[in-house]
């Protein structure tokens, strides 16, 4: 019950669920003469892969409040981690990410597309969508650097402080094991943050000039099929 694993225990459901939403259609498609996907199937699968991505930036910036509760202020960390504090978290996410990834679909579904229906990538994403659209995309684009932007950036910045107020715990700490065992609890989260945030922050944060869809079929494969799968074992060796 501790909020580690809480948070743990979320986070874990978000990489189940959004690479659910996207890997079984794939292999499905690899090996189908007739690779399609209809409208409707298509909006689902973009609302859910939106609002888990979305969800797991803000978890991931939650387990670095979390770390930096433990370490920074040990006699406050029951307070500030309360169960009351740690639910509150995960509703925020969850409904954010819904409200975000709703928007999404909602304005892409409602662009006329009346040339080419082949959508050049595995999963119906935002980019690759909107470059089949014959009319003005400029605000969906816009919105898309807006909004994921802001989650991104926000969460980014929430782990980065987190983590600056922890680096700066840990070398106040005379004894080099005790730098070392503190900070070791934190090393699961470092790198499922740089695996998760790197990848994320390429894809949605360029300017749209510099969209290549081939480059980032590639990229989103990590993202949606590769990093999930990975962090069951980059917590389940730490801990």
């Amino acid at each position: 019950q501790t909020p580690m694993y809480y948070f743990l225990s979320n986070l874990s459901f978000l990489d189940i669920s959004y690479s659910t939403a996207i890997t079984p259609k794939m292999l499905v498609n690899f090996l189908a003469s007739r690779r399609s996907i209809s409208p409707s199937g298509c909006a689902l699968q973009m609302f859910f892969f939106g609002c888990f991505a979305d969800a797991e930036c803000l978890i991931l910036a939650a387990m670095a409040y979390d770390r930096y509760a433990a370490i920074c202020n040990p006699l406050l960390y029951p307070t500030l981690m309360s169960s009351r504090v740690c639910v509150c978290f995960i509703v925020l996410a969850y409904l954010s990410g819904s409200m975000t990834s709703m928007v999404h679909v909602c304005l892409t579904f409602t662009l006329p597309f009346c040339g080419s229906n082949i959508v050049n990538h595995f999963f119906c994403d935002i980019p690759p969508l909107l470059a089949l659209s014959c009319a003005d995309t400029h605000i969906n684009e816009l919105l898309l650097f807006v909004l994921c932007g802001f989650i991104q950036t926000s969460t980014f910045m929430v782990i980065f402080i987190s983590y600056f107020c922890i680096l700066s715990t840990v070398l106040s700490i005379k004894s080099s094991g005790g730098r070392s065992k503190t900070f070791s609890t934190c090393a699961s989260h470092l790198v499922a943050v740089t695996l998760f945030y790197g990848t994320l922050l390429f894809m949605y944060l360029r300017p749209t000039t510099s969209y290549s869809l081939n480059t980032d079929k590639v990229v989103a494969v990590f993202y949606t099929v590769v990093f999930p799968m990975f962090n069951p074992i980059i917590y389940s060796f730490r801990n």
